[in-house]
């Protein structure tokens, strides 16, 4: 029988709810935190007694998974079911054969950069790096089954029958805010910053490529994210449901958060966030290295994240660009909610050389600003001013870090009225921040941690601490020609119609050269039929209530104001219709073709 939630609080930090197990409740017309993906009733299995059962008809079973699994609470739930039925179980824990921390400290240590510093490098580490792995044998004749648990089993037993307990990383990071999860090899929590940094580049690296190795052969993969209780579903239903998402539409399950300078807007507007929440700065819509995919069979629900589709599905879903991109989705949509808020950092992206060189990615954070919604007076801060002196810049910034001395930013950056629907070009080096007053679709390349930091208006983040400010990287990526006029002519989209008819319109908003990247605004009244042509297409409806999307053989779904979903390149051709009372309009981003 699963156990209560009754330490639940202790166990997460956030005062957004989790995800609940399954759904009792009819789904809103609007907006929902929850979207799922429907498969035939009886796929998703809930609770211990079946699961231990399936364990029990096998000899040797490895129980692997992501960090950050309470896989103690998985053995004993498991082995007090075997018990009942009087089945003896020999247990073997990965973590018992973890490399000494301070040997996992050395091993990871070259990838984690200076202390302080948000960014080290991505690890070309494996997970086996992590172990001492010992040989694991079976007596055939003994009525027992041996199981071995934790991250890695597979590694331990190659013939094992593999369970796989998947984790969204979302809430494994709530867990880590809450002490309940730590680095692999790391017996306690350094503080949050440092944690996570490690996830980043060393720990979801090598965990990641284990994954991929290791799914296709799990004949069970399992939702880790309920204390408690286990939701799961078969191997090979899994691959049969991400085999139809890779040619069908699909939205993630996006997640929220508050910062320094977080606003109003999300909470306003879309249904089902705590209204309690001092804001919401981020709603992270389609940020993939982080976000999963729920699936719903029977009411139950079942999450795995994003990275199972890709490594399963990578040529349906990216098409023409799989060679190029590899199991990286490259696209990012995510909310910057600056309404009643503050105004982002000044702050740049690195260049492609300097991301990869520093840190290790293959991608660097070429962005733009769609906004959504905005405020009377709302600005847009994009480019310096014609003219500008860099070293006064850099002084006057630096002599602000030092003696708190504010800085008169306008002097330096030129701003910009942030109208509703206009978009902003912010290729990498260039001088940006969202003012306050807005909600922003931030349209991007996927990587989304590498924001070199100027000026943060002298305020604490809302631990009370100063956030980091990244001058020398700045400087070491600042394009000072993108100043003055250019910055208009470059910087700025000018909507241009690319084709239409009685009663629809396709907008083109080009992006910079640096962009690999398009985007367009599909503006109808009833239908318009469009084509991937060998691209995934991002969409979101940005005006209007609801639309349906007519995939091949009749296949459709609904999403609504605010929603982000994909149509993978492999689904070809599809029709949008707009079913709310106004017309509709809909940004698509799009890869541009080499």
């Amino acid at each position: 029988m699963d156990t209560q939630h009754t330490t639940l609080p202790a166990l997460r930090r956030s005062r957004q709810p989790l995800m609940p197990p399954q759904l009792d409740s009819p789904r809103p017309d609007g907006y929902t935190i929850y979207p799922t993906h429907q498969l035939a009733g009886g796929l998703i299995h809930t609770g211990y007694e079946d699961l231990a059962n399936w364990v029990a008809g096998h000899k040797l079973v490895a129980i692997d998974g992501f960090q950050g699994v309470f896989f103690a609470e998985v053995r004993d739930s498991i082995d007090a079911q075997l018990r009942q039925a009087g089945i003896s179980a020999t247990w073997v824990d990965t973590a018992s054969y973890l490399k000494p921390e301070a040997e996992v400290t050395a091993l990871v240590s070259p990838y984690l950069g200076r202390p302080g510093s948000p960014w080290g490098k991505r690890a070309s580490l494996t997970l086996a790096d992590f172990f001492n792995i010992p040989q694991v044998s079976i007596d055939a004749a003994r009525n027992e089954v041996t199981i071995i648990i934790g991250p890695g089993a597979a590694l331990f037993a190659p013939s094992a029958a593999i369970v796989y307990v998947d984790l969204p990383k979302n809430e494994l990071q709530l867990r880590m805010r809450a002490g309940a999860a730590a680095n692999l090899g790391a017996a306690a929590n350094a503080d949050y910053a440092e944690t996570y940094k490690r996830f980043y580049f060393v720990d979801w690296v090598v965990l990641n490529a284990h994954k991929k190795e290791v799914l296709p052969h799990a004949a069970i993969v399992a939702d880790g994210q309920w204390p408690g209780k286990l939701n799961w579903i078969g191997g090979n239903d899994l691959s049969h449901a991400l085999a139809d998402l890779g040619s069908s539409a699909f939205r993630v399950r996006p997640w929220f958060e508050p910062g320094a300078w977080g606003g109003q807007w999300m909470k306003n507007n879309l249904a089902g966030l705590n209204a309690e929440e001092v804001n919401y700065a981020w709603s992270f819509e389609l940020i993939v290295p982080e976000n999963g995919l729920v699936f719903e069979s029977s009411g139950l629900l079942l999450e795995v994240s994003f990275d199972c589709l890709m490594f399963s599905q990578r040529n349906a879903v990216l098409g023409n660009f799989a060679e190029r991109f590899g199991d990286e989705f490259p696209i990012r949509f995510d909310f910057l909610d600056t309404w009643n808020g503050g105004n982002l950092s000044i702050q740049c992206h690195p260049t492609l050389p300097y991301i990869q060189e520093h840190f290790g990615e293959r991608l660097t954070q070429d962005e733009t600003y769609y906004i959504m919604d905005s405020q009377p007076g709302a600005e847009v801060y994009l480019g310096f001013r014609e003219g500008i002196d860099p070293q006064h810049f850099r002084n006057e910034l630096e002599e602000s870090q030092a003696t708190g001395k504010t800085v008169d930013i306008p002097q330096f950056v030129q701003t910009f009225k942030a109208n509703k629907h206009d978009l902003f070009l912010i290729p990498n080096g260039t001088v940006h921040s969202a003012g306050k007053g807005s909600l922003v679709l931030e349209i991007s390349a996927t990587p989304y941690i590498f924001t070199f930091k100027m000026y943060d208006w002298l305020r604490l983040d809302l631990n009370g601490k100063p956030r980091p400010i990244n001058i020398e990287h700045a400087f070491n990526n600042l394009d000072f020609s993108r100043q003055g006029k250019r910055v208009t002519q470059e910087l700025v989209a000018a909507p241009r119609q690319l084709a239409a008819g009685d009663d629809w319109q396709i907008i083109d908003l080009p992006t910079h050269e640096a962009h690999f990247y398009g985007v367009h605004r599909l503006e109808f009244s009833n239908r318009l039929e469009q084509q991937t042509n060998g691209s995934p297409h991002v969409f979101m409806l940005v005006e209007g209530e609801r639309i349906i999307v007519v995939l091949p053989g009749e296949r459709t779904q609904t999403y609504h104001y605010a929603e982000t979903f994909v149509v993978p390149a492999a689904a070809g051709n599809y029709i949008l219709i707009n079913t709310g009372s106004s017309p509709a309009k809909v940004v698509r981003a799009f890869l541009k073709p080499n």
